[in-house]
Order: structure tokens, then C-alpha cells, then sequence
């Protein structure tokens, strides 16, 4: 039985190797926030507007329970993810769990660069993104180096990038 969980700050690049690993294995892969989503029939900005950060975090710990719980898989979590309730201990028993690592000004250039609405980052400027996320960062990397595994992705920028990842995610894990 495998389950791989790709966390790390927004932008880092979880969907994309999500993905790339879901096609190189064949394993089905789940974006936890799309799960969330689709079983609330709601947008993740929706859910943050209507109930808050601690609403949302609240519905995101009840789906994360019940995705890893489903076999063979390959699961890309929010940002936040592992920063609340037990969520990283939680996600480090149910599987081989690995942390894109980035610094801020990558993750700030591919959130630039995305399409996503993401609702912390709304309404702030380049500079102010970059603040964010560093301060961001500083409280999160202590939930994020809990994973099994860190990958570098700091030059994750192009197709070539992404499959050396995937490589390497699939020497980490043995998939």
C-alpha cells in the first residue's frame, strides 16, 4: 500500500509534481483542497469567506482524515495543512510524506506568475506578498521539516525540473 503526501508553502509546486508523480506511477492523485471543494461545493475562497481561516481549517482536518485513508495514492496538501490540529504527526503515519522546499522569492515568483485565487494572499502588493511569505515560512518550516522527506525546488521551472523531481520523489519513496 503506498500513499505519498506532497506539503509546502503555495507555490512550491505540490500540484504540479502531484501530478507528474500520478502519471509516472499510475497511482491516483489528489489535490486536497479540490477534494475539499468537491464535497462542499464550494471554492476554497468561499469557505475562508464564509467561515474564516478556523472554519476552514476545521473542514480541511475532517477531509484530510478521510482522503488518507484511501490506498495507493499520491495526495498534494494546502499550505497550511500540517500547521494545524495534529494534522503533520497524522500525516506522517499514514504514509511517505514530502516537503518541496523553496525559498521566498521562488514561491513568491510562482505565485505571481499562477492563476489561483488565493485568498491570504489577496489584495497585497509584490513587496507585501514577500513579507508574507517569509513570515509565513518562519512559523510554518517547523511543521514542514517534520516530513520524512525534503526536496529542493527552487529551479522547479520547467518540464524537464518536474521530472527530475518525480525521479527523485520515486527513489525517496521506492515507487
Amino acid at each position: 500500500m503506498v500513499r505519498i503526501i506532497i506539503i509546502g508553502y503555495m507555490g512550491a509546486g505540490k500540484t504540479t509534481v502531484g501530478k507528474a508523480l500520478s502519471k509516472a506511477t499510475g497511482f491516483p492523485f489528489y489535490d486536497l483542497d479540490w477534494y475539499i471543494e468537491s464535497r462542499m461545493r464550494k471554492t476554497v475562497a468561499q469557505i475562508f469567506a464564509e467561515r474564516g481561516e478556523e472554519g476552514f481549517r476545521k473542514i480541511e482536518h475532517a477531509m484530510l482524515h478521510e482522503v488518507a485513508e484511501f490506498e495507493n495514492i499520491i495526495i498534494s496538501c494546502g499550505g497550511g495543512t500540517p500547521c494545524f490540529f495534529d494534522n503533520m504527526d497524522y500525516l506522517n503515519s499514514q504514509g511517505d510524506t514530502i516537503y518541496l522546499k523553496a525559498d521566498p522569492e521562488v514561491l513568491r515568483y510562482h505565485l505571481l506568475m499562477g492563476k489561483g485565487v488565493r485568498p491570504l494572499l489577496q489584495g497585497k502588493t509584490p513587496e507585501q506578498m514577500l513579507e508574507f511569505i517569509r513570515e509565513q515560512l518562519e512559523k510554518r518550516e517547523p511543521y514542514y521539516v517534520k516530513a520524512k522527506h525534503v526536496l529542493d525546488v527552487n529551479l522547479l521551472d520547467s518540464y524537464e525540473k518536474v521530472q527530475t523531481s518525480v525521479s527523485h520523489i520515486r527513489q525517496m519513496t521506492g515507487v
